[in-house]
């Protein structure tokens, strides 16, 4: 770490001191600071109370101009948002009265250095080993994937593992607002958004560095988050060539996640008809991934599904591969279930035939019910 980040990191530890014990508390995932006297933090997905509070307004506001400061930003009256990342790489976004009413509002949600991999995945029943499998193959076979959730439902780990299974020999590009994604890949390359000056100049978006990207011999191209008219530019790279693109998108449920890219589509400053923008979109996108935080804490993929082109209707064709089965609440207060097959065959069973991978058409299969 250079001399510049240590130095920021100490003036954001001190400004922090109220809540430092729980930014080096390894059970703690996320801070959320509602104005100087009141603090939550998350344990294992369940939000509690803390003691801790700041002196006042002024102690909390000068945190916040500390870390919009390490990171180049600004927050100030013009400026009453901050999305930014901490030097250890924790995410941080505030917004400052008069828009937050309670005086300074933060939420941290901490770095993690630990490599998440589909056999952790498969132990915290986040996922089955039938699904993680058919997730490899998607990884291998090249498929346009969406990750679909909430906040906080773990989109960002999961698309970061998803990468980390690209077959190696190819050339991924990384765009996100805030760097979060932690991909262990040998040929990557990283982009990230700047904010305008002072004097509204230099302002750097992910549309702007997707289109970039493009330009730039990419095999797949990696938005973190897709949340305006980038979208319309991710989908120009996924119809033209450049396969196993992926991004994430905020919807609580795959078919969700399909009309919300549309939205974000029509944004872009392509003249593009709706029929003509809908069916780039269901060409486009191959396998859309649902995870969710469940009442426990706990989370799980909800569902792999592909889209198939419209149903008769004109809605989108989603048919989940995958699905998790009912849950059962346990004696401990858990939740029991399990991602399971449905019974539909992906369309590209052929490919995953041709290309001897080994996963019979057999694992598709629906459960016998007990």
């Amino acid at each position: 770490m250079s001399d510049q980040s240590n130095v920021f990191k100490q003036t954001i530890m001190q400004n922090l001191g109220p809540v430092a014990k729980y930014l080096e508390d390894p059970g703690v995932s996320e801070i959320l600071i509602n104005g100087p006297k009141e603090v939550f933090v998350e344990r294992k997905g369940k939000l509690e109370r803390v003691a801790e509070t700041f002196p006042g307004e002024d102690d909390l506001r000068a945190a916040v101009n500390s870390i919009a400061q390490s990171v180049g930003r600004r927050i100030d009256d013009e400026n009453p948002r901050l999305d930014a990342r901490l030097p250890d790489g924790s995410r941080i976004a505030a917004v400052i009265p008069p828009c937050s009413r309670k005086g300074t509002t933060l939420s941290i949600r901490k770095f993690t250095n630990t490599k998440i991999s589909f056999t952790d995945y498969i132990k915290f029943g986040t996922i089955s080993e039938d699904g993680a499998r058919f997730m490899d193959i998607c990884m291998f076979l090249g498929k346009n994937v969406i990750v679909s959730g909430g906040t906080g439902s773990g989109k960002t780990t999961l698309l970061s593992l998803l990468c980390s299974r690209i077959p190696k020999g190819q050339r991924v590009l990384v765009i996100e607002d805030s760097s979060e994604l932690q991909i262990d890949y040998d040929h990557l390359v990283m982009f990230e958004t700047r904010m305008a000056d002072a004097m509204g100049k230099g302002e750097v978006t992910i549309k702007d560095l997707v289109k970039s990207a493009l330009r730039l011999r990419p095999d797949r191209i990696i938005v973190g988050e897709v949340r305006s008219g980038e979208a319309l530019e991710l989908l120009n790279a996924m119809n033209t060539g450049h396969k196993g693109c992926m991004g994430t998108v905020h919807a609580n449920t795959p078919e969700d996640a399909i009309v919300r890219l549309e939205a974000l589509a029509q944004g872009g400053d392509g003249k593009v008809s709706e029929k003509a923008l809908r069916q780039q979109v269901s060409s486009a996108i191959d396998i859309i991934v649902q995870i969710s935080r469940y009442g426990d804490g706990s989370r799980r993929i909800g569902a792999i599904s592909e889209v198939r082109g419209f149903l008769p209707d004109g809605s989108y064709d989603v048919v989940p591969i995958f699905e998790l089965s009912r849950l059962v609440r346990r004696p401990d207060g858990t939740l029991e279930g399990k991602l399971e097959a449905t019974g539909n065959i992906p369309t590209f069973m052929e490919e995953i035939i041709d290309n001897k991978l080994p996963f019979p058409k057999s694992k598709f299969s629906k459960p016998q019910a007990a």
